[in-house]
């Protein structure tokens, strides 16, 4: 057996895991993440503030201290919307080359929604096709099929871009949401006429659909095992949005399985859960903690 592991750099938080291998099986080690808010700024100025590069590249080099103590033979970095979009990524690659001696993978839309879909299907037993949905910070990935991706488009709306494009307030106004649902709304109807409407399960993945699915359990700590392939009724995905659309970010915090660094951007990132389920008639959504990053993994094995 063998140790391998893959970071995620997003627009919002970096995150790690570390995985045992053996054969075509993967077994988690260990799984973390860390809101650096990396794609701070960039809709509008499309560069990498420097404060924000500071915080990730910290994150980063430690992730990589911890994945080498765990005994990982191979480290795979990858980066996703907000490294994209920026103009100046170079010294960013640059800064992560210098500090962990890995060459950064600056993933494409297509890539990252791929690599989603692989990390999140490959234990699925439920209705194909699937359609994985991977609410990030600064974008929307859709992919549909069963063992393999039939479609996928990358969508740049995600809960830290809608929320700087169009939140003023705190709480949000219902003028403001209506403008986050209004784009996040134009992205379903851009991604149906991609992925389609033959999908039978709709999986979803990443901080946003998670915290909303901790939230409408009332867990008192984040847990993981609690969470992971939990569905959720779109009835109880609504309820949780407007709570949260009630409240300051303050007072978001507050709330037990909320990551401090989510409180302030998750409302516009459950109108686009919401929009998803809405506009593809979906009654639920099967929720997976297993993501881009077990997808890596697999991915670097020829899985």
């Amino acid at each position: 057996m063998t140790r391998f592991a893959a970071i995620d750099v997003g627009t919002n938080s970096v995150r790690v895991l570390v995985a045992e291998v053996d054969g075509s099986s993967i077994a988690e080690v260990e799984r973390d993440l860390v809101i650096t808010r990396l794609g701070e700024g960039v809709d509008k100025a499309k560069r990498l503030r420097a404060e924000a590069v500071r915080r990730t590249l910290e994150a980063i080099a430690s992730y990589h201290e911890k994945a080498v103590g765990l005994g990982a033979e191979r480290v795979r970095i990858a980066a996703t919307s907000a490294v994209r979009d920026a103009t100046n990524r170079h010294a960013f690659l640059h800064g992560v080359r210098e500090r962990t001696g890995v060459e950064l993978e600056v993933l494409s839309g297509d890539d990252e929604a791929r690599l989603s879909f692989l990390g999140a299907t490959t234990e699925l037993t439920d209705d194909a096709p699937y359609l994985v949905l991977d609410i990030g910070g600064g974008s929307t990935e859709f992919v549909v099929g069963d063992r393999s991706v039939d479609a996928a488009i990358s969508i740049d709306v995600g809960s830290v871009r809608l929320t700087e494009r169009h939140v003023r307030h705190d709480p949000p106004t219902q003028a403001e949401i209506g403008a986050v649902r209004s784009d996040a709304d134009a992205a379903v109807e851009k991604a149906m006429t991609v992925v389609g409407t033959s999908a039978q399960t709709l999986v979803g993945l990443a901080g946003t659909i998670t915290s909303v699915t901790a939230i409408a359990l009332e867990l008192a700590d984040y847990d993981h095992d609690a969470i992971h392939h939990r569905r959720l009724s779109v009835s109880q995905v609504k309820e949780v949005a407007s709570r949260l659309q009630a409240m300051t970010s303050e007072q978001r915090r507050s709330l037990p399985a909320m990551l401090r660094g989510r409180e302030d951007v998750i409302v516009a990132g459950a109108e686009i859960l919401i929009a998803v389920m809405q506009g593809l008639e979906f009654d639920e959504v099967l929720v997976s903690e297993a993501d881009i990053l077990d997808g890596l993994v697999l991915d670097a094995l020829g899985r």
